[in-house]
C-alpha cells in the first residue's frame, strides 16, 4: 500500500514525522459532521449535472461505461469568472524560506472553522498508475462547487474498486495520503489573490480564494512529484512517448510550459507509419533505479483553443472549463472553443483519445527534448555535455501563456526562465539539476527544441515534427554549432545559423548571458535556497567565450 491513511494508535504522537500543525488542520476537516462522502463516479456527475452554474451540453461522453458513468451521460460546462488561469502569486510552500507555519497554521485554522459551517462534500482519487509508484488522495470542496469535484475525480484516476485492489498490493511507502481542501468563496484582505498553501513534506494542500480548477490538479501533482522525488524518482512536468522501431523502441521525453508545443509534440502521430505509444503529455515520474516512467494521470487536462467544435478532438470531452456555449443548426447545446470567450478555455479530455496509451513504460529513456522559445536559436540543437544537459534544463527560456494569471503589467511577450518547465517544484532547484545531470550521464541524449521563431521566421509544427523523426530513425546530420564542441544543430529548411554574423554572435551571446545571470542570482536569492554547484558558472561561462569573435 504506497501512502498511509490509518495509523495504529501506538503511532499517533508528536514523534510521527508525518503529521503537522498544516496537516492535522486540513485532514480534521474531512471527519466533519457537514461534509458527506462521494461513493462513485456516477453520483459526482449527478451532483455536478444538478448544481448551480453548471451547463448540461448535449454532447454525448465517448464509452461512459468505461468511466464508470451512466450510458447517457453528457458534456458537462462550468466557468469561473475574472480569473481562468493558475495564480502563481498566491503559492506558499511551507518549508521554503520566509514561510512561516505558525502564521500560515493560523490562516488555515480560521479558513478550516469558516468551512465547518458549510456543507461540504469530499472523494478520494488515486495519483500514479503503476504499481511502483501510486498515491491515495482526498479533495474536499464546498457545496456549489460539484463541478469542479467532479472534474477532478476525471483527471485523476477515481478509487473505486478495482483501483483499490491494485493500490492495496502497490509498493509501499512511508508516506501519508495527499489531503486538499478547498474553499473558493474565502477572502482575506492579506491575500487580495488567494492563497495555496502546501506542506510538501507531510501531503497536504489548501486551496483558499480560488476558483480555478488547474489549481486543484497542480496542487495534487505537486505533492505528488514532491513524494516521488523524496522516493528515488525524478519528477517530470512533460510529456512522453515511445516510437517502435524495426528493431527496439525509441522513447523521449518534452518539457516545455504550457502552450510551448508539449501535447502537440507527445501526442502527435508519426508520419511514417511507425506505431507509437504514449505515456502522457503533462506529469509523468522517471524511476532512478531502473529507468522506467509511470504516468501520474489518467485523463487530459487540455487547452481547448485549437478545437473548433467540428474537430474529432471534442468526441471525447468530459467536461469544460472556462468556454462558451451556443445552440447548431438542430438546437443542440454545443460548445464555442477556441478562446473566443476568453483565454485558457480547457477540457478534461479522456485517455479514449489516445488508443495507444500505457501507465509505465518499463524501457530506458533515450532523449531528453527541451522546449523553448529563444529566437537565437535553431530549430533543433543536440546537447554533448551532461552538465550543459542539464543546465539548458535549470535554465529553460520561454514565454509564459495564458494559463496563468499574471498581472497585468508583464510583457506576455517577454523572455523568461522557468527550470525544466516546472513551476510546482517545491524542494531545492539543485536536486533536480543533479538528477538530470546524473541522467545524460548514463547516455540520455539531450535536445533543445526552439519552437518559436528564430531569424523572423516562425518555426512550423511540421518541422519540429520531421526533425523528432529523423532523430529517432537515424537520420538527423547534425552540424557544430559555432565553434563549441558541445552544441550541435540539425539544418532545417530556411533556418540556418549565421556565424560570421555579428549581431548573431551576440544575440546567442546575450541568451546565454542571461543564463547565467539567472544562475548567478540562485545563489544568493531565497537565501540561497535554489543554489547550484560552482561548476554550473563554470560552464557557463566557458560556453560563452566560444561565441566570441
Amino acid at each position: 500500500m504506497s501512502s498511509i491513511k490509518q495509523f495504529p494508535k501506538k503511532k499517533i504522537s508528536h514523534s510521527n514525522l508525518l503529521f503537522s500543525k498544516v496537516r492535522s488542520t486540513i485532514e480534521t476537516v474531512f471527519y466533519g459532521n457537514n461534509v458527506s462522502s462521494i461513493e462513485s463516479v456516477t453520483e459526482a456527475y449527478h451532483l455536478a449535472k444538478n448544481s448551480l452554474g453548471t451547463i448540461t451540453t448535449n454532447l454525448p461522453v465517448f464509452k461512459p461505461e468505461t468511466l464508470g458513468l451512466p450510458v447517457n451521460s453528457r458534456v458537462l460546462v462550468t466557468n469561473d469568472g475574472n480569473i481562468v488561469g493558475r495564480t502563481a502569486a498566491a503559492r506558499r510552500i511551507i518549508g521554503q524560506p520566509g514561510i512561516d507555519e505558525d502564521y500560515y497554521s493560523g490562516i488555515l485554522r480560521e479558513a478550516a472553522y469558516q468551512l465547518s459551517k458549510k456543507r461540504c462534500r469530499a472523494a478520494s482519487i488515486g495519483v500514479g498508475l503503476a504499481d511502483d509508484f501510486m498515491l491515495r488522495g482526498h479533495l474536499l470542496l464546498p457545496e456549489g462547487f460539484e463541478g469542479n469535484l467532479y472534474s477532478y475525480l476525471l483527471n485523476f484516476q477515481f478509487f473505486d474498486e478495482t483501483f483499490n485492489e491494485q493500490f492495496d498490493t502497490s509498493v509501499a511507502y512511508d508516506e501519508g495520503d495527499i489531503f486538499i481542501l478547498a474553499d473558493p468563496d474565502w477572502t482575506h484582505p492579506s491575500f487580495p489573490q488567494g492563497l495555496v498553501l502546501i506542506d510538501p513534506l507531510h501531503n497536504t494542500a489548501a486551496i483558499l480564494g480560488l476558483r480555478y480548477f488547474g489549481e486543484l490538479k497542480k496542487a495534487t501533482l505537486t505533492l505528488a512529484w514532491a513524494t516521488a522525488h523524496r522516493n528515488g524518482f525524478i519528477a517530470c512536468h512533460g510529456g512522453m512517448k515511445q516510437y517502435k522501431k524495426e528493431k527496439g523502441v525509441y522513447t523521449m521525453a518534452a518539457f516545455g510550459l504550457s502552450g510551448s508545443g508539449k501535447s502537440t509534440i507527445t501526442l502527435a502521430k508519426n508520419n511514417n507509419g511507425q506505431e507509437v505509444t504514449v505515456l502522457h503529455d503533462d506529469a509523468f515520474i522517471i524511476s532512478k533505479k531502473d529507468g522506467s516512467s509511470i504516468a501520474l494521470e489518467p485523463s487530459y487536462f487540455d487547452k481547448t483553443q485549437d478545437y473548433p467544435m467540428a474537430d474529432p478532438a471534442v468526441t471525447y470531452f468530459l467536461t469544460c472549463q472556462n468556454v462558451g456555449v451556443t445552440l447548431d443548426e438542430e438546437g443542440n447545446k454545443v460548445l464555442i472553443t477556441e478562446d473566443i470567450r476568453n483565454g485558457n478555455g480547457r477540457t478534461v479530455k479522456s485517455a479514449h483519445a489516445t488508443p495507444n496509451r500505457k501507465n509505465q513504460l518499463t524501457d530506458k529513456i533515450d532523449a531528453v527534448y527541451w522546449i523553448m522559445k529563444d529566437d537565437s536559436l535553431p530549430p533543433v540543437i543536440k546537447i554533448t555535455d551532461p552538465i550543459l544537459g542539464a543546465l539548458f534544463g535549470v535554465t529553460l527560456a520561454t514565454k509564459r501563456s495564458s494559463a496563468e494569471n499574471l498581472d497585468e503589467a508583464f510583457n506576455q511577450d517577454q523572455l523568461v526562465i522557468e527550470p525544466f518547465a516546472n513551476p510546482f517544484r517545491c524542494y531545492p532547484l539543485a536536486e533536480d539539476y543533479e538528477d538530470f545531470r546524473a541522467l545524460f550521464q548514463q547516455n540520455t541524449d539531450c535536445y533543445i527544441l526552439n519552437t518559436g521563431h528564430f531569424d523572423g521566421k516562425k518555426v512550423t509544427v511540421s518541422e519540429t515534427l520531421e526533425s523528432i523523426e529523423k532523430i529517432v530513425e537515424g537520420q538527423a546530420e547534425f552540424l557544430p554549432f559555432g565553434t563549441t564542441r558541445s552544441l550541435q544543430y540539425l539544418p532545417v529548411s530556411n533556418h540556418h545559423p549565421d556565424f560570421n554574423n555579428l549581431h548573431y554572435l551576440e544575440k546567442v551571446q546575450g541568451r546565454l548571458k542571461d543564463r547565467l545571470a539567472f544562475i548567478q542570482k540562485q545563489q544568493t536569492a531565497f537565501n540561497g535556497y535554489n543554489a547550484l554547484p560552482e561548476e554550473a558558472a563554470e560552464v557557463l561561462t566557458t560556453l560563452i567565450a566560444q561565441f566570441e569573435m
